[in-house]
C-alpha cells in the first residue's frame, strides 16, 4: 500500500487555525518550535502574518 504524505491543518493541536501544528506534523517537528519560528518571522519582517493567512486559506483541515 502506498500512503502519500499530505499537509493538513491540525484539528486537535491548534492554537488559532492549526497551521503551525499541521506543518509540524508533516515534517515531524515539535509544534512549539514551528510557532516560535512563525513569531520570529512575523516580528522580523511582518511576512509571517501574510504567510499564515494564505496557508489558512489554502491548506485543508484534517478530517
Amino acid at each position: 500500500m502506498n500512503t502519500e504524505k499530505r499537509l493538513y491543518r491540525s484539528r486537535t493541536n491548534r492554537t488559532l487555525a492549526g497551521v503551525c501544528a499541521g506543518i509540524a506534523d508533516y515534517f515531524g517537528w515539535d509544534p512549539t518550535l514551528v510557532r516560535i519560528a512563525w513569531i520570529l518571522l512575523t516580528l522580523l519582517g511582518g511576512s509571517g502574518i501574510l504567510i499564515y493567512v494564505i496557508l489558512w486559506l489554502v491548506v485543508p483541515e484534517a478530517s
